[in-house]
């Protein structure tokens, strides 16, 4: 019974072998792309939609589906699909309903 009792405290005394540690490589804080970044003008339609100030592309796309949650536009059957109100119509080139994929394009018209 000595016996198991000393290779047990052998066993928890001696140094655990691991594995070699790498050097952790440092992380590199992304940088924005610059042409998301670039401030575009809008169009008067647009303008009425998300505010008259030059923003980015990616601002324009937020706050349009702020304005879409907000005033309940998304079809409630098929959620993919926008519904357009009186200010959306004229941004969506006179359509009623266009699909979320095609905001991007119909947004392009829209911005210089």
């Amino acid at each position: 019974m000595a016996k198991k009792v000393a290779k047990k405290a052998a066993k928890k005394s001696a140094p655990k072998k691991s594995a070699p540690k790498k050097a952790a490589k440092k992380k590199s804080a992304r940088k924005p792309n610059a042409a998301f970044m670039k401030e575009l003008t809008l169009s008067p339609a647009l303008a009425e939609v998300v505010g008259s100030k030059p923003i980015p592309r990616t601002e324009i796309v937020k706050k349009i589906w702020v304005y879409i949650k907000k005033n309940g536009l998304q079809d409630k059957k098929n959620r993919r699909m926008i519904n357009a109100d009186a200010k959306l119509k004229v941004v969506f080139g006179g359509k009623a309903q266009i699909s979320m994929f095609e905001l991007a394009k119909v947004l392009s018209k829209h911005v210089k």
